[in-house]
């Protein structure tokens, strides 16, 4: 019969094999998952609390902010502002960082989130979720944090991970040794461990790209994506389900390809990009290198990126090494 480890005492155990763990770390994360039930609770009843729709305000980010949006955004501010663990912290939703009230200490971690990632499907009942990643402050400790200590790349995370509000609630987290998954049990309020020390698989057998999109992408990227579909690598599926956790989520369990490049609609001489770094593109890409996988934006991997400011956006190619190793021979003209 298998073990049963709560989140928690997982996050111990890890603590345990690093001695000059202070428990900072650790009492952070705990504080995170109890946000992250908070939050599966109001969506698992939305359409019943008139949380469905939008709230009537744009983000920092120019999207409509759903009600769902704004209950995840205030619930992690929230649950995080007072234990004396952050310094500040940034979200997608805010247009500047957030600041810890005066009357609460200043810790040593920043905390950058995207409270309600695919939140524009909520009202068809597609699956969403919460994308978090924690750094190091660089600015000295007791002090209010700056924006220096949010514009790292993720290469200096010390943790990061993700929440799929679906069929059912799964945590994915990672403190830099390996990838585990916590599969929330409603009937106790747990986050469970049910995918220990997760793996990409070398090469999957799915593609995930928004083709609606493609008449607008670079030539390299419109060939790689033909030669797939051709069956050049063999026979691949499409599966896109336009919320990149859920994607992401589905092409490190079952390995592929997910792709977002960059679109030449409004400025056919530098492109556009969707994903976020800070809050998308950095942690999914940090996770799943964790786990095997490469996460590209073509030129460079997304980790050694650094943000010049709070809402940057890149090109992403995430998952299986010998799959995303393959889109880039294609995107850089070598195949």
């Amino acid at each position: 019969m298998s073990q049963i480890v709560s989140v928690q005492r997982h996050l111990l155990a890890t603590q345990s094999n690093h001695p000059d763990a202070t428990g900072d770390l650790t009492a952070l994360l705990w504080d995170l998952t109890l946000a992250f039930k908070l939050i599966n609770a109001e969506v698992n009843k939305a359409g019943l609390v008139n949380l469905y729709g939008l709230d009537g305000d744009r983000n920092a980010s120019g999207d409509d902010v759903t009600k769902l949006d704004r209950f995840s955004q205030d619930t992690i501010f929230r649950m995080m502002d007072h234990g004396g663990h952050l310094c500040c912290m940034a979200s997608e939703e805010e247009r500047e960082i957030i600041r810890i009230p005066a009357e609460y200490p200043k810790g040593k971690y920043v905390l950058s989130y995207d409270p309600l990632d695919g939140s524009s499907n909520i009202d068809a009942n597609v699956s969403v979720g919460t994308i978090f990643a924690i750094h190091h402050r660089v600015t000295p400790e007791g002090t209010d944090g700056t924006e220096a200590d949010v514009l790292q790349p993720g290469s200096a995370l010390v943790a990061a991970g993700y929440v799929v509000y679906g069929s059912s609630t799964m945590l994915v987290l990672s403190t830099g040794d390996r990838v585990d998954g916590f599969t929330l049990d409603p009937s106790v309020g747990e986050f469970l461990l049910s995918h220990p020390n997760i793996r990409i698989p070398s090469r999957g057998a799915i593609y995930s790209v928004n083709e609606g999109n493609e008449n607008f992408w670079d030539a390299n990227t419109r060939r790689y994506v033909q030669w797939v579909k051709s069956g050049g690598p063999g026979a691949y599926k499409a599966r896109y389900i336009g919320s990149m956790i859920a994607d992401v989520h589905r092409t490190l369990l079952y390995g592929g390809i997910f792709l977002y490049p960059r679109t030449f609609r409004k400025d056919p001489a530098n492109g556009e990009c969707k994903l976020r770094l800070l809050y998308e593109a950095g942690p999914m890409g940090w996770i799943v290198e964790r786990a095997g996988g490469i996460a590209s934006t073509g030129e460079r991997p997304i980790v050694d990126l650094v943000p010049t400011h709070l809402h940057e956006r890149c090109p992403v190619a995430i998952g299986s090494p010998d799959d995303v190793a393959e889109y880039l021979a294609f995107y850089r003209g070598e195949r």
